[in-house]
């Protein structure tokens, strides 16, 4: 009873976390005068990616028994569950919400902002899942390390360069820590709030882990399925809820920016530690995963940029692939 209270109590942590922080991000994407896409795809992004990325980095260091399966594990089902629920919950959101939504059903993007998200995504997992199926020297590894590094780099560089192309998508609501609402909030402020809606959605769902370990260890849950699917479960979706309100809102350029670049980042970054720091000899169920990862990603090029649309048939494919994973580690793993 105490620990479905305790996550009770963390997901509305997360849940107040995320509403202020989508209104701050805005309010600091504007002070620093940046494009949607810029705030999206790495403000927004990259900073609520940061909990999950933590996993694989402590589970590394500890050195425990099974700490490079828990860190390989980690590392992918990040982006296995971006490319796969995640999607599905932002698509159902504006679907759900078409008719407040100003342009319904449809895509209002930058085209631009999306294909090079989903772009780099694409490539950069499909090498590095490449080279885990095959299991290559170490050199090999440190190599591509250092070209994932080099690739977000560069993706953290174009981003800035057009973030300016992205036109501003409504007037920004009042800072919600702002006690002088007849004058823009200052930059303290701005940084102030952000700083407290961080601390909330990281405490909130380091305390949504703890209680989900709890509940593992109990049912007897292997570490590998903590890695792979509670784990990213408990730290990535719930920031992803920032998505869901910027859906709804009709602002769909930070909705899906907050997604693909966390998709970039999880996809470069953690994978190039994950290859100069463990073995990176994927086993089966990690394999699986990083298949149905990349067919989300393939999905979301098709649904976003050829359809330019959230439909129910593709809404429903993301969540049939990220359940055919649970289903999998149910039943065969």
């Amino acid at each position: 009873m105490t620990t479905a209270l305790l996550l009770l109590l963390s997901i509305t942590v997360v849940l107040a976390g995320a509403l202020l922080f989508t209104n701050g991000v805005e309010w600091l994407g504007a002070k620093l005068d940046l494009g949607q896409g810029a705030v999206g795809s790495l403000l927004a992004a990259v900073a609520t990616a940061l909990p999950e990325t933590l996993i694989p980095v402590t589970a590394i260091v500890s050195g425990g028994a099974g700490s490079h399966e828990i860190a390989t594990g980690a590392i992918l089902g990040a982006p296995f569950l971006l490319a796969t629920l995640a999607m599905a919950l932002l698509g159902g959101a504006a679907y759900g919400w078409r008719r407040r939504r100003p342009q319904g059903s449809a895509l209002d993007v930058h085209v631009q902002t999306l294909e090079r998200d989903l772009g780099f995504f694409v490539g950069c997992f499909a090498v590095a899942f490449g080279l885990g199926v095959l299991g290559v020297p170490l050199w090999l590894r440190l190599t591509a390390a250092v070209a994932l590094v080099l690739a977000y780099t560069a993706y953290v560089r174009l981003t800035l360069a057009r973030s300016g192309e992205v036109a501003v998508e409504s007037e920004l609501k009042p800072l919600l820590f702002d006690t002088t609402k007849d004058d823009p909030p200052g930059a303290a402020t701005v940084i102030a709030q952000l700083v407290v809606a961080l601390g909330a959605i990281v405490g909130g769902a380091h305390m949504f882990v703890e209680q989900l370990v709890h509940a593992s260890e109990r049912l007897g849950v292997e570490p590998l399925v903590l890695s792979l699917v509670i784990a990213p479960f408990a730290t990535e979706l719930p920031e992803k809820i920032n998505s869901i309100f910027w859906a709804r809102s009709g602002k769909d350029t930070l909705a899906l920016g907050n997604i693909t670049g966390a998709l970039v980042f999880q996809s470069t970054l953690p994978v190039a530690f994950g290859l100069a720091f463990t073995d990176w000899h994927l086993q089966t169920s990690a394999i699986v995963a990083g298949a149905l990862a990349l067919a989300g990603g393939l999905l979301a090029v098709f649904e976003l940029r050829v359809r330019r649309r959230f439909e129910a048939a593709g809404i429903a494919v993301w969540l049939m692939l990220w359940l055919a994973f649970v289903v999998y580690v149910v039943v065969v793993a």
